[in-house]
């Protein structure tokens, strides 16, 4: 077992933060505990940011943006410094998986390679800068003159980041600012504030220039004067929905730029045309990952009312068959949650769908051989979509099988939310397929499994989040257009 993260990876500056291409000492004394949710030890004290630190991050990301040479660099350049910041990552990349694991409890058979790859969102901007277009001339429809649509950077960026997959996540977000010219602050979540310190390191080594990346590790008190600072002209959080309802509003009331990537009670639409042998390993999967501590988790499973039993019997010797445990175990599915806080309210939703009548098929509780650690059985619960277990966001491995009568009811069912994150469906039918993903109103689905593939587009619906990262939607997301009228296009721009 984990006792200190020093027994896992080192960091070059633990008692510093990353502010204007310099590691500065704190302005207060207060520390964030980094827990162990396997062994329940605090394996790290790390600095706490106060609002003078804040303060300073966001002044250095200010000056660099409005006068250093960043977001003056063609997107080429650009691109080919972030290309440099890829391959640092990528030979850092174990790394990376240790700080997962050790920050919150990730299996290594999940963690590798680099914790979902966060180089590769770097190699993904960096290449996208390098070769993309982002001027084009247009003639314009009264006169002879042309209008030239060129991208430009929204400014400093003020990345709110969660502890789920924190370095992956995080990079959805600094790598595409920083291709469109941006400069980041990043504040992670207090629980997961380690990769950081790894992520600023690989900044620092390719050179990024000072003010361009900073980061500083607060609480959400601390965090919310980040948000709130008049110098941050945009705000990207990935989080909870109550979360995100909080920073539209305050963003709203200053006309901030916002991103949210929010939460998911995302379907997966079983049809009656495909057997459980076919589904049941696609499925399983996609809501016990990382103790089903994800947002995009398929946790309503809709299934034909006359094959639930047949579909509930094959998921539940599925589910029983997962090995749960020790995340450094590389036989393990699945490790703890990430934190008590989350584990209690786990069990409390676990406790809730016993409670309002849904009918236990197997799990709902902590592992017999297991009373250490913030561990939840893989658990499936047979329901109704009105139940508060089939309303709400668990974040656990816990899914609600629920019946429906056909096709359409059971794209009602799925329908029948407040978040549009993800979905998918299951048919050995391509068009049947296709013609019900598109009448889903989730921002992302698939057909047969769960995928996720950063080239493209993803965010959701509703009340899961506004804006995509991912593909060139999410550089778009970092950039302003702005219009620039003349007679004659420069030599320089090619129509």
């Amino acid at each position: 077992m984990l006792n200190n993260y020093t027994d896992f990876f080192t960091l070059a500056h633990p008692e510093a933060f990353y502010i204007d291409g310099q590691w500065v000492l704190p302005t207060g004394d207060k520390r964030l505990e980094v827990i162990y949710p396997a062994n329940e030890q605090v394996i790290a004290r790390v600095p706490e940011a106060s609002v003078a630190d804040i303060n300073k991050a966001v002044n250095a990301a200010r000056r660099a943006f409005e006068f250093g040479p960043w977001a003056r660099m063609t997107y080429a350049e650009r691109g080919a410094k972030l290309l440099q910041v890829a391959e640092i990552m990528k030979r850092r990349a174990g790394e990376f998986s240790k700080s997962w694991t050790a920050e919150m409890g990730c299996a290594v058979s999940l963690a590798g390679p680099g914790g979902f790859a966060p180089f590769g969102l770097f190699s993904y901007y960096g290449s996208l800068a390098l070769n993309g277009k982002f001027e084009e001339v247009r003639p314009q429809s009264r006169g002879n003159g042309v209008g030239i649509v060129v991208k430009e950077p929204v400014g400093v960026v003020a990345a709110i980041t969660p502890w789920n997959a924190p370095a992956s996540l995080s990079c959805k977000i600094i790598a595409p600012a920083l291709a469109a010219g941006c400069s980041v602050i990043l504040k992670p979540a207090p629980e997961t504030p380690l990769f950081a310190w790894q992520i600023a390191e690989c900044l620092e080594e390719a050179g990024i220039p000072p003010g361009v990346f900073n980061f500083v590790p607060a609480g959400r008190e601390v965090g919310d004067h980040l948000v709130r600072h008049p110098d941050v002209d945009k705000v990207s959080l990935i989080g909870s929905t109550a979360a995100g309802r909080h920073i539209a509003s305050v963003c709203g009331d200053r006309l901030a730029r916002v991103s949210l990537e929010l939460g998911g009670k995302s379907p997966a639409v079983i049809l009656d045309d495909i057997d459980p042998e076919q589904v049941v390993p696609n499925l399983i999967p996609h809501f016990t990952i990382n103790a089903g501590q994800m947002c995009a988790g398929l946790t309503r499973i809709i299934v034909p009312e006359h094959r639930h039993d047949e579909f509930a019997e094959a998921i539940s010797a599925g589910l029983k068959a997962l090995k749960v445990g020790d995340p450094l175990d590389p036989q393990t599915a699945y490790g703890p949650i990430a934190m008590k806080r989350q584990y209690d309210k786990v069990m409390g939703y676990v406790q809730q769908g016993k409670s309002e009548g849904a009918r236990l098929i197997t799990g709902g509780g902590r592992p017999s051989d297991l009373d250490i650690g913030y561990f939840v059985a893989p658990t499936l619960f047979s329901g109704t979509n009105d139940m508060v277990i089939a309303r709400e966001e668990i974040f656990g491995p816990v899914a609600v099988l629920i019946k429906h009568k056909g096709e359409e009811d059971a794209i009602r069912i799925g329908n029948d939310t407040a978040y549009g994150l993800n979905g998918a469906v299951y048919t050995s039918d391509p068009e049947r397929a296709y013609r019900v993903c598109r009448q889903i109103r989730a921002g992302n689905m698939t057909h047969n499994t769960w995928t996720y593939d950063p080239n493209f587009p993803f965010g959701g619906f509703k009340h899961s989040g506004i804006g995509r990262d991912g593909g060139p939607e999410g550089l778009a997301s970092y950039q302003e257009t702005k219009v620039v009228f003349m007679a004659d296009a420069p030599k320089s721009i090619s129509g």
